[in-house]
């Protein structure tokens, strides 16, 4: 059975996706961040469902704590599917944005993506199999006011996946990006109100997790291997 680790799984669309790796017969190692107690809870959901998972927690952010979390993890065998789903937003107009709104949120995207991914590149290139995908956002693509943390933290996240895709591609490792747009849930409702959404997405609705999930999942699948290097847009329309 494949491993699949995804980080930010404890959240609306991380447990989605956890839920749906879990269906299509992976073990999933559910990452939180503080709250355990939320990824456990999607374990149990998985568990109760006939899947297999685990719950672990550790701060994407630092480096040390990322390491031994993934040394131990690794004791258990190879993970061949990772899914770099861990992100914050903490939005203000640049003009009025202080250094530490824009560390933290540059912090968990993009140094959190070399966190995870990097100590488990050499074990997943002996296993000459390997799947790794990381949920951006449309605002990476378009720009979003009151983000430019957020966005640079997750376009930064496309260059350093098409390069990972070039570096990896040779030892059956596909390296994709997904750009969701206004997806349902508790961080979408608050700031987009149902009349926004009609007014900004095309398609008049949000997005939901499972659709995401979808995406994902097939990106992690065999039939998938030869998409690589990409930025898929699930955005309704949006850009």
């Amino acid at each position: 059975m494949r491993r699949a680790l995804v980080t930010g799984g404890s959240g609306d669309i991380g447990g989605a996706i956890c839920r749906r790796l879990a269906a299509d017969g992976l073990h999933v190692i559910v990452h939180a961040n503080g709250n355990l107690q939320r990824a456990e809870g999607v374990v149990a959901d998985i568990v109760a469902a006939g899947g297999s998972a685990q719950a672990v927690a550790f701060d994407v952010a630092d480096g040390e704590a990322t390491r031994a979390a993934i040394e131990g993890l690794l004791e258990g065998g190879a993970i061949q599917v990772i899914v770099n789903n861990a992100g914050i937003h903490d939005d203000a107009p640049m003009a009025g944005m202080t250094d530490a709104q824009w560390k933290r949120v540059v912090d968990v995207s993009l140094h959190g993506f070399f966190h995870v991914t990097q100590p488990l590149l050499l074990p997943m290139a002996r296993k000459r199999w390997g799947r790794i995908v990381s949920v951006s956002s449309v605002a990476a693509v378009t720009g979003n006011r009151g983000q430019t943390n957020y966005a640079a933290a997750k376009a930064a996240l496309h260059g350093a996946s098409k390069s990972l895709a070039r570096e990896m591609a040779s030892r059956g490792i596909s390296v994709n990006v997904v750009a969701p747009g206004v997806i349902a849930g508790s961080m979408a409702d608050d700031a987009f109100p149902a009349e926004t959404v009609k007014q900004i997405v095309p398609a008049g609705r949000a997005g939901t997790p499972d659709e995401v999930a979808a995406l994902v999942a097939f990106l992690c699948s065999e039939p998938a291997g030869y998409i690589n290097g990409q930025v898929i847009g699930i955005n309704g329309g949006m850009g």
